[in-house]
């Protein structure tokens, strides 16, 4: 839909919008009811129209930053811009409950899921593939683990209609739904005693607190300039790591574990704290069957009362594709570009689409930037993000499309030199961009053919 909207408000294409789901919204219709948006509603959603109001929450664990939707607000949301932008733009047919097969030779056929009517399409210009990174939610996958009959196991949709107290909780998984399920429990009274926390993997996060935009740009500034100057001056991966934490840029739930995920995962500060107050933590590998009195780990078994509820995290969420062309001469596949952006990347890759008429030049302007996994994918996917960077500050049409784009968490940086620490921290960035760049380069480089799948 962010793509959709940019390319209608910068030409007279048509689109056919083909979703195997009831309603707009993608898996935000399938998310677990206490989910929010990691990031601020100021930067999320279609460049078109806002999400939210703008505003700095005053009480609440977000309290003092910028608003974050819910599941239900975001979906109202996208229902609304359906409604009132894409269908009443006259330029978008929306075909909601149906699956589209791509025929070859610019034909699709789309299949009605309710009926089972089928209708062939002629596409006059591209098939665009929004399904490439299609993420992976807790209520629809399949967990990788077996579980015995008599366990008590639920995705973490179902922790809300918990019914009687459990005799301990089991949270599987360390990404982000993890760590959002067990500051839930935390925050609705259960003991930090009384929860176990199953994690494969530690993960680097990101400090809400430096990821928020508009009257808060500064701090954004400021501490994405100091990870830029950390990446130029660093001397080795680990001299670059240590730089990194010691500038606050990436945090550590457990100060005493060298984390070997990241998946780019938001904390606030107090967010952060309360995780650590779980001490119950099993690194024993991943969960390969739940028995009636215990769980067997690719490192041995752990023994668990008869009575825990056990709650599923372990969705992948944001799935590592291999990063393929964006443009295609009939095909759009939209990837990535700038990391944990996902609906600015979206839009900026329809305003080329719209825009610039070279196929190379499109995809000079667009290299796709798969999410990462691994703490070193730090490396690539802020290198890449750079480099992009650089190419957009060179075209002005695109240069001054970011600019004003609402998705865009910099936009307005300008108003806001006179802050404190900003003016500086923009001439720092400026002035370590390309070591940075170069350093980050050669690091990749020392990684290549040395760290293949997951740690």
């Amino acid at each position: 839909m962010a793509f959709t909207d940019a390319l209608i408000s910068a030409s007279s294409a048509t689109v056919m919008l083909v979703d195997r789901r009831h309603s707009p919204g993608g898996h935000w219709n399938d998310a677990y009811p206490f989910v929010r948006l990691h990031q601020p509603s100021a930067f999320y959603g279609v460049n078109s129209r806002n999400l939210g109001f703008d505003r700095i929450d005053q009480e609440g664990p977000n309290a003092g930053f910028y608003e974050r939707a819910t599941a239900a607000e975001i979906c109202h949301y996208y229902q609304t811009v359906m409604n009132e932008r894409l269908l009443a733009s006259n330029q978008v047919e929306f075909l909601p409950m149906t699956d589209c097969v791509d025929c070859g030779d610019g034909r699709v056929k789309v299949v009605s899921r309710l009926t089972g009517a089928e209708r062939e399409v002629q596409v006059r210009r591209k098939v665009v593939d929004a399904r490439y990174l299609e993420s992976s939610v807790p209520s629809t996958h399949t967990p990788t683990f077996a579980v015995d009959d008599g366990v008590h196991c639920v995705p973490v949709n179902e922790l809300v209609r918990c019914h009687q107290p459990a005799d301990g909780f089991v949270v599987i998984g360390a990404g982000k739904t993890g760590m959002d399920a067990c500051n839930w429990l935390l925050d609705n009274g259960v003991s930090a005693d009384d929860v176990t926390w199953i994690k494969p993997r530690d993960s680097w996060v990101i400090d809400r607190a430096a990821w928020q935009p508009r009257d808060k740009v500064g701090r954004f500034i400021i501490d994405w300039s100091a990870a830029v100057e950390a990446a130029a001056l660093a001397v080795s991966i680990r001299d670059l790591f240590e730089r990194l934490e010691a500038c606050g840029h990436l945090n550590r739930v457990d100060t005493a574990i060298e984390p070997t995920m990241y998946r780019a995962a938001i904390l606030s500060r107090a967010e952060l704290e309360q995780l650590r107050s779980i001490e119950h933590v099993v690194r024993a590998g991943r969960v390969r069957r739940i028995r009636a009195n215990g769980m067997v780990l690719d490192d041995g078994d752990r023994s668990m009362g008869s009575d825990c509820l056990y709650v599923d995290c372990t969705a992948v969420g944001l799935p590592s594709q291999p990063p393929r062309p964006v443009f295609e001469p009939n095909r759009i596949t939209i990837q990535q570009l700038r990391e944990t952006s996902p609906t600015f990347n979206a839009a900026l890759i329809g305003y080329l689409e719209a825009t610039v008429g070279d196929i190379d030049q499109q995809n000079w302007l667009a290299p796709p930037n798969p999410y990462p996994s691994r703490a070193t994918d730090w490396i690539r996917t802020r290198q890449t993000g750079m480099i992009a960077q650089t190419r957009w500050d060179r075209e002005p049409g695109v240069r001054d499309w970011i600019e004003t784009s609402r998705l865009n968490i910099a936009a307005g940086l300008g108003q806001h030199l006179g802050d404190p620490g900003v003016a500086q921290a923009v001439g720092s960035y400026l002035e370590h961009t390309a070591q940075a760049i170069e350093n980050l380069g050669t690091f990749r480089a020392q990684l290549e053919g040395t760290v293949t799948g997951s740690a």
